[in-house]
């Protein structure tokens, strides 16, 4: 009996440390998630090198202010042309739309983007292409921009949420062996936004 005792304890002590290992941090769901997925072997974007030391991405502190409400004015007569990326591959993409919103007592506005190739798997149809840069770009946050996921079914009534707490780097910010889109110039806005994923130190 004292035997199974010792070999249980044993048991509870290994796995309470197993869940500290992978204990994921974060203070919201979306940052828990990129740093589940920044964890994962099988899907993080990180070299093995930097995989090894990693403990979480640096995000700004949350701040609802950066949340805000769209109006959303559709393209639909936009052509589709080729997205410039940092390799030579070329995707297919068409402007959405416009969306025209205020931050921190400016007005701004930001082209979306769908994708058009028709290789993209059927549950990303809706997914809407957001990329932006702002005045963080290049000291706290990534130089070439930072991404945010909308869908279409997101849009009510004429509007769109959009939640820059949600601003996520490309893969390209952690490794230069993937191909990701370049943000339009047109898509720089004229403020600090200091919300989502900050510049990756390693």
């Amino acid at each position: 009996m004292k035997y199974l005792i010792i070999l249980f304890s044993a048991y509870y002590m290994l796995s309470c440390n197993s869940e500290e290992k992978i204990a994921v941090v974060g203070k919201s769901d979306f940052q828990k998630r990129m740093n589940a997925e920044f964890k994962d072997a099988t899907k993080t974007p990180l070299t093995k090198k930097d995989f090894k030391n990693f403990k979480g991405l640096d995000f700004y502190p949350i701040d609802s202010s950066y949340k805000v409400v769209a109006t959303i004015v559709k393209t639909p007569n936009s052509p589709i042309f080729e997205m410039k990326t940092t390799t030579d591959r070329k995707p297919l993409y068409k402007k959405y739309g416009v969306l025209y919103f205020t931050l921190h007592q400016k007005k701004l506005q930001l082209d979306v983007f769908q994708s058009q190739d028709i290789d993209v798997d059927s549950i990303y149809k809706s997914y809407l292409f957001l990329p932006f840069t702002d005045n963080t770009s290049g000291t706290t946050s990534y130089a070439a921009g930072r991404f945010i996921d909308l869908r279409t079914t997101d849009e009510k009534e004429g509007t769109i949420i959009i939640d820059f707490n949600k601003a996520y780097n490309p893969y390209c910010a952690y490794n230069h062996n993937y191909s990701c889109p370049i943000t339009p110039e047109s898509n720089h806005l004229n403020v600090d936004v200091k919300a989502g994923v900050m510049a990756y130190k390693k």
